[in-house]
């Protein structure tokens, strides 16, 4: 019996099956969730001149503790038509730029106006260049804001806009299909037959899938029968970047899904990883797709598409960083020892303190309601006690 696969070897090689699909140019009002496919460099100084961070008055720090003489108004969006001289103060709002001549702001509520006289009636800036935003201060022209591979985000999609660009070359989104095998699955909310139970893998997935830059086709349903698998794949793989099947993964006398894809045409690049839940997980590919065949035990499809199907996707799409990133925090109670496999045990994560869920079954689906975290317990870990930081991965 050959060894199990490792979870990281188990990733890099899911990875490896396809290159990054290709990049397409997209509009601001479409890229939030997308991936940069090249780095984004600034275009422009932001700001491009010195300007003025708050409403008041500018001067110069020389000419303190005043009074000055008002000769002129700085407003945003437009240029100062005059300098700033000796004894003189430029009435000045929050945006505009700074004139020439000029080296600080004083705060409006530090002084008092009559006429064209100001006199100081406050503290007064504390030190020269008080209240003023520099040139370049957020970024300058050919700086990098955003190495390819990045998530955008609305605060990324700020920073490009502000940068000067107009369009982004983002990655394509993946096309991904969901095939769910079994007699026993109904469609969720239909009546049930004896030994029948609700297809709950099928909408998780979608949703799972939902926040994700990919393009999901409604899902597919198919009963234990090889050919028929065979078919579909065959099918889907014409359409689809990625196929998720859902059930049939194992070994047992309806498990279908290797001999249905290697009837299909496909090929299988590795089964079985030491994990729990999710031993059984396939990957291949056939035709351009690649094949993730998860188990069919809910918590064991959950875990195996936060750490595989979706870094696929991601991967796909252009990320830099697809694989879900580790975290520590303290346990708030203790914890077994580890086993034979890498355990990812549904926990709650609450006031810093990691709570692992005691119900493990991968069959059980109600954890899976209040989970916010995967507990990491390595092979062959001791037991822990609580206050002892552990390893998780945050899950929505």
């Amino acid at each position: 019996m050959s060894a199990l696969l490792p979870v990281e070897a188990a990733q890099a090689r899911l990875l490896a099956l396809r290159e990054p699909l290709s990049f397409e140019k997209i509009s601001f009002s479409e890229c939030v969730g997308r991936y940069t496919s090249d780095d984004i460099l600034a275009q422009r100084d932001q700001p491009a001149a010195p300007l003025s961070a708050m409403d008041g008055y500018a001067i110069r720090f020389a000419d303190l503790p005043g009074p000055w003489t008002i000769t002129g108004e700085s407003a945003a969006g437009t240029a100062p038509d005059r300098t700033v001289g000796a004894g003189e103060a430029m009435r000045i709002f929050t945006g505009a730029m700074l004139p020439d001549g000029a080296d600080t702001v004083i705060v409006q509520e530090d002084v008092t106006a009559d006429g064209a006289a100001l006199v100081l009636s406050g503290d007064g800036p504390g030190a020269r260049g008080n209240h003023i935003r520099a040139r370049a201060s957020d970024f300058a022209a050919g700086d990098c804001l955003l190495p390819a591979g990045t998530r955008l985000t609305p605060g990324a999609i700020a920073a490009a806009a502000m940068s000067g660009a107009d369009q982004l070359a983002v990655g394509s989104r993946p096309r991904v299909a969901i095939l769910t095998t079994g007699d026993e699955l109904v469609q969720a909310g239909r009546a049930l037959a004896p030994g029948q139970i609700p297809d709950s893998n099928s909408p998780m997935l979608a949703a799972m899938l939902a926040s994700e830059p990919a393009i999901v086709s409604p899902p597919h349903h198919v009963r234990d029968d090889r050919a028929i698998l065979a078919k579909a794949l065959k099918e889907l793989a014409r359409r689809h970047d990625v196929i998720v099947t859902v059930g049939g993964a194992s070994v047992g006398d309806h498990d279908h899904v290797r001999g249905a894809l290697q009837d299909a045409g496909g090929n299988i690049d590795f089964w079985k990883i030491a994990m729990r839940p999710g031993k059984p997980l396939i990957a291949g590919t056939i035709g351009d797709a690649v094949l993730l065949g998860l188990p069919g035990n809910p918590s064991s499809a959950f875990v195996t598409a936060t750490l595989f199907v979706l870094p696929l996707v991601r991967h796909l799409a252009g990320a830099r960083d697809p694989l879900p990133s580790i975290h520590q925090a303290p346990l708030a109670t203790a914890v077994d020892g580890g086993g034979g496999r890498r355990d990812y045990l549904r926990a709650r994560l609450e006031n810093g303190r990691l709570t692992p869920f005691v119900g493990q079954d991968s069959g059980m689906t109600h954890p899976l309601a209040t989970a916010n975290a995967l507990l990491i317990r390595e092979t062959g870990a001791p037991p822990c006690n609580a206050g002892t930081m552990a390893d998780y991965i945050v899950i929505a």
